[in-house]
């Protein structure tokens, strides 16, 4: 008997069930997370255990046992379960070229000149290797007083660039973790090879710093790149924002609040717009207005006690959560959208992101792309993976159109 095969293969039968259809309960959402974002981003590389592992056994056992063949039968169960992942995960490109085709029209490449729609394979093969000997990255530079929590890094071209396109990164972690270095590196990694400048930031975090802290310090940093991104070669004029959960939250109201003073005090006159915004699996309905469960639970478990101020009871001033939710702050000068979401995102539901489009459809006259990708849980994009390479060039592709219509207006 080998029971160590068979318990490896169970437990490996099971991750791959639970990324194909992760539990549901919400007692269960963050292990469901956890190990079905893994597994559905690292399908190749796990299919590739799987087969090691079952070979390196018969090899040295065969298959002469009961448990062995209970295992093998179990490690092929696997095997198809894990290639539907990586088929789910190839299909993120055509999910990514109908929404950019349904949103900006079907002549949209034309206009763009180039097409880079190739797999980097020397990524996929090492997807945490974060380092881009390709691209000049300054550190921890200041863009406002209060340390580390006010320090962004500027990634760029290694020949130097003029007016260039500017892409502001903002991190997610639930509005009380995270920093500027975890998230979105593989964007602008490819987006800096390709001439843009591209900033990430830090912000203040909860519970230490109270809301609308983190908001102030985002706009913060658009006001520092009004004033010293050009010095970096960037185009103070155009910028664009995106951001993954609660920096999907952050990057979609910084577009959505470009003229209220509330939330820059103290530099009420800088320009704090956006010329686009392309937030992932983020948080819209901050303020539970639609009536989802899952939202009120979240208002009611985290924001109301971490992240709000103790005495702002969202009953009592239900304003205050309104005026920080992009669902309620959706208006006719939102510029364009792509909002991307993964149809089995078990922290945030993706009929937040449906909706949160649907009203910006309804209001924005500017393009509203939208792409719905199957099997994607939450946080798909942190590293390098067949779905976010598709998602990472798609991205670009938007924000190269819109910069060139932004352009063409001027």
């Amino acid at each position: 008997m080998q029971p160590n095969f068979l318990i490896r293969r169970a437990l490996q039968l099971g991750l791959a069930a639970n990324a194909l259809r992760p539990l549901r309960a919400r007692s269960t959402s963050i292990p469901a997370f956890f190990a079905g974002w893994l597994t559905s981003e690292l399908a190749p590389q796990f299919l590739a255990l799987t087969a090691a592992d079952t070979a390196v056994h018969l090899a040295r056992h065969g298959a002469r046992d009961r448990s062995t063949r209970v295992g093998l039968a179990l490690a092929a169960a696997t095997a198809v379960g894990l290639g539907a992942s990586i088929r789910t995960g190839h299909g993120a490109r055509d999910e990514i070229e109908r929404a950019l085709r349904e949103a900006l029209g079907d002549d949209y490449a034309e206009e763009l000149g180039r097409s880079d729609l190739g797999l980097p394979w020397g990524e996929l093969a090492l997807p945490f290797r974060m380092g881009a000997p390709d691209v000049k990255v300054d550190r921890n530079i200041a863009y406002a007083p209060g340390g580390k929590r006010f320090l962004l890094d500027v990634y760029r071209p290694l020949e130097p660039v003029t007016g260039a396109p500017v892409l502001l990164q903002v991190h997610g972690g639930a509005w009380v973790i995270g920093n500027k270095e975890e998230q979105g590196r593989p964007l602008m990694r490819y987006l800096a090879r390709r001439g843009w400048v591209c900033v990430a930031i830090n912000y203040p975090l909860s519970p230490t710093h109270r809301w609308p802290a983190h908001i102030v310090a985002a706009k913060r940093s658009l006001a520092w790149i009004r004033s010293e991104i050009a010095a970096y070669g960037g185009d103070p004029d155009f910028v664009a924002v995106t951001g993954g959960s609660a920096g999907g939250h952050l990057s979609s109201l910084l577009a959505l609040t470009q003229k209220d003073p509330a939330l820059q005090p103290g530099f009420e006159d800088v320009d704090t717009s956006v010329q686009a915004c392309a937030p992932h699996y983020g948080v819209y309905d901050f303020a539970a207005t639609s009536g989802s469960p899952a939202s009120k639970y979240r208002l009611e478990g985290l924001l109301a006690r971490r992240v709000f101020a103790a005495d702002r009871d969202p009953v009592k001033h239900l304003d205050d959560y309104i005026a920080a939710s992009p669902f309620d702050r959706v208006s006719s000068e939102a510029p364009p959208f792509f909002v991307i979401h993964g149809r089995d995102d078990s922290l945030v539901p993706v009929r937040e992101a449906r909706e949160f489009v649907r009203r910006l459809r309804e209001k924005s006259p500017n393009p509203v792309a939208y792409a719905e990708l199957a099997g994607a849980q939450h946080a798909f994009d942190v590293f390098t993976s067949v779905r976010s390479a598709h998602v990472v060039r798609g991205v670009a592709r938007f924000l190269d159109h819109t910069y060139l219509q932004w352009k063409a207006a001027q």
